[in-house]
């Protein structure tokens, strides 16, 4: 285990792979009371990009992920300072409309959450909310949402049974389709494997996978040959401080800090 005085300085200039930014991490603090879980956070996410978020359990990186749509909100005696932008627009804007906020980002949580609804309307409630009724863009929009999330072959005879007696990885991929039905600018997926068996998660990954060039994906994850599979870029986080990132490849082989090499060579973690 690394001691917090051992640290390097906080990271400020990631290393990134060419291209424009979706979302930009700017000198960003968190506090939950008085306990600080972020310390001066600065990272840039590549727009249509994979990015993975690694670190062992109480690191930060599900706290990173969350204030991109706020929903660190929900939670009582937040503080925060710096900024997160998506495109130019801060996420933290005085007036900003944070149910608008996010229906521009999707979201897929650890353990998966069907409404106790149909399939179908599982998939098209983000189209629902916006407003949207017509029954032919439903349609389309439910196929086109189930194909990507490679469910439609399993399913689409039984659209109005409730998505609760699908399996577990069913259902996981099932939230996805939904998180894209409303085609969001950026995906967030917090460890969206950890609950499911090896097969299932082989389809989740190929899914991740096939998003790149489409939707800017930020992912939590715990596994290291995960990250190393499906992202073009990694942030290693430690105590609530980003140790380091860069692109995927360059980082597991050849890592700037020794605390980066010590975690993925699992000396601690």
């Amino acid at each position: 285990m690394l001691n917090p005085n051992d640290l390097p300085a906080p990271f400020s200039h990631p290393e990134i792979l060419t291209g424009p930014a979706q979302i930009s991490i700017q000198n960003f603090n968190l506090w939950y009371g008085k306990a600080q879980a972020l310390h001066n956070i600065n990272l840039p996410v590549l727009q249509h990009a994979i990015t993975s978020f690694i670190g062992p359990s109480g690191c930060g990186k599900s706290t990173l992920l969350r204030s991109i749509n706020r929903l660190n909100d929900l939670i009582d005696n937040i503080s925060v300072t710096g900024d997160i932008k998506i495109g130019e627009r801060s996420v933290y804007e005085r007036h900003l409309d944070v149910t608008s906020l996010r229906k521009r980002i999707g979201m897929v949580f650890q353990k998966s959450n069907p409404f106790p609804m149909s399939i179908y309307e599982n998939v098209c409630y983000p189209l629902r909310i916006s407003g949207i009724s017509q029954r032919n863009i439903l349609d389309e929009a439910v196929e086109t949402s189930l194909r990507s999330a490679a469910l439609w072959d399993e399913v689409k005879d039984r659209l109005k049974r409730s998505a609760l007696d699908l399996s577990g990885g069913q259902q996981q991929r099932l939230c996805i389709a939904r998180a894209i039905a409303g085609n969001p600018e950026v995906l967030l997926m917090d460890e969206p494997c950890s609950a499911l068996d090896p097969i299932s998660t082989a389809k989740i990954e190929e899914l991740i996978a096939e998003m790149r060039g489409r939707f800017t994906v930020v992912i939590v994850t715990h596994s290291m040959s995960q990250a190393s599979r499906v992202s073009d870029q990694t942030a290693f986080f430690y105590l609530g401080r980003l140790i380091e990132a860069g692109p995927t490849k360059r980082l597991f082989e050849s890592p700037h800090t020794k605390a980066t090499q010590d975690y993925i060579s699992g000396r601690f973690g």
